[in-house]
């Protein structure tokens, strides 16, 4: 059954809970066989690490990256297999892996084998405690982008690393830079400005050795050329062939996720006006709502939000 207007969209990291895809597995045997193939992949028990914790091995990036696509390409399969495709797909950050395992272009054990080291190159990349997230709500793109350009220097990186939704972005950098850029967004009159609880400082110009690592790995990988449109991160537009997905994956690494024009696309190119979110938690369903509104958003998260999106 394909859905003309309905759009696949991937979770990325923070959507992590322990427990998450178990009681999927425990229903469906598409479910129970994705995390089988993710553990021989890996030879290692990523699926205990995702049902029974603990937690804080669970929060390693190196270990939230293959989990959630794991969790994330289980219940796709479940969906598969009943008939559902979407007219276009795409994913927030890691998300665009679970992306395109479901667009058919990369192999789930490749797909897992890749996040796993682009964890790990990922908090490599910068010494704990050196870089720096925060959110900025309820200011405009203008505004946060005056900010960047004051704050940031040659030696203090400040970069805009997400563009979530209409007054909500999240910046990147050094952490001096970073918690000025806060001050500055406080006394710009935003709503919040918050320094996030993550490890590294994704999305920012001080990824690049992760990306100058990580070209190796994607360039050893089987890419195919898509079977279904994805819509990917870094362009904010559909890539057509293999070579085009692992060039934006690559790109993705250090510069920002553009969101907003990555919904906008997915509604005015292919005229979507469903998004089905994939994977643990409903954060994008969230986005969507501000980015897209009107649409019908629905998060699909275990056998609840499955058996629901059957029945309907």
């Amino acid at each position: 059954m394909t859905t003309d207007h309905t759009a696949f969209v991937f979770p990325g990291q923070g959507a992590q809970t322990v427990g998450m895809g178990r009681a999927a597995a425990e229903r469906y045997p598409e479910a129970a066989a994705v995390f089988e193939a993710a553990d021989r992949a890996l030879g290692e028990d990523l699926s205990r690490l995702c049902w029974e914790g603990p937690e804080e091995e669970l929060q390693l990036t190196a270990n939230t990256q293959p989990a959630i696509l794991t969790t994330s390409v289980a219940l796709l399969r479940v969906l598969e297999a009943r008939g559902f495709e979407p007219a276009v797909v795409a994913g927030h950050s890691l998300g665009e892996y679970s992306a395109l395992v479901a667009a058919r272009c990369l192999d789930l054990e490749d797909a897992v084998r890749l996040v796993r080291r682009r964890g790990e190159l990922m908090q490599e990349a910068v010494p704990i405690g050196v870089g720096a997230m925060a959110a900025i709500i309820g200011l405009g793109d203008a505004e946060i982008r005056r900010i960047v350009d004051e704050t940031h220097t040659e030696d203090s990186v400040c970069a805009i690393s997400n563009l979530n939704a209409p007054g909500q972005t999240v910046i990147a950098g050094h952490r001096g830079a970073i918690d000025r850029a806060v001050e500055a967004a406080q006394t710009a009159g935003a709503k919040r400005a918050l320094m996030l609880a993550v490890s590294a400082p994704f999305h920012s110009p001080l990824m690049r050795p992760a990306r100058e690592a990580m070209a190796t790995y994607l360039e050893e990988t089987d890419f195919h050329d898509p079977a279904i449109p994805v819509v990917t991160n870094v362009d904010a537009a559909p890539a057509t062939t293999g070579a085009e997905v692992r060039d934006a994956l690559l790109r993705q690494i250090d510069q920002p996720v553009r969101w907003v024009e990555t919904v906008g696309a997915m509604v005015e190119r292919f005229g979507v006006n469903t998004f089905l979110e994939i994977g643990p938690g409903k954060a994008l369903c969230s986005m969507i709502r501000r980015i897209a509104k009107g649409t019908t958003t629905k998060a699909v998260s275990g056998p609840d939000g499955l058996e629901q999106l059957m029945a309907a």
